[in-house]
């Protein structure tokens, strides 16, 4: 009995340690960016990320190179894009490909103010924490 018990322990044990093998852990952080300008005030916690409903230019993630509190964009990171809407809450896909880069004017198009644009990455390496963008009026 000793061993029976014994040998279900650690077969139960494998199975559970197993199942974090195929999960990547977030090795690079990146940001969301119109031209170079990064999007986040701040890259902590706190950090808030605000466009205007009026804003024109490139949208992209790209890795960050952090220095001074300020983001250095360095790498393109593939995203795809959807948008919550402000009342219900509701997720929408914007597009089912992903993109390098995208018009931020296309996206805003579809918005409201109060509504987010969010942001996903679609490789588990990149660590992307300010993926929602507030539309401001």
């Amino acid at each position: 009995m000793k061993k029976v018990s014994f040998f279900m322990t650690g077969l139960l044990g494998l199975l559970l340690t197993g199942n974090t093998y195929g999960q990547v852990s977030p090795s690079h952080c990146s940001a969301a960016f119109i031209g170079n300008k990064m999007l986040v005030d701040k890259y902590t916690d706190k950090g808030k990320c605000e466009v205007s409903a009026e804003a024109a230019g490139v949208l992209s993630v790209k890795t960050v190179e952090l220095a001074e509190g300020k983001g250095k964009p360095v790498d393109a990171v593939p995203f795809k894009v959807a948008i919550r809407d402000k009342n219900t809450g509701t997720l929408t896909m914007f597009a089912g490909n992903p993109f390098l880069e995208l018009d931020v004017k296309k996206v805003l198009y579809k918005c409201r103010p109060g509504d987010s644009i969010v942001l996903l990455t679609t490789d588990p390496k990149y660590a992307l924490p300010h993926k929602e963008i507030v539309v401001k009026k």
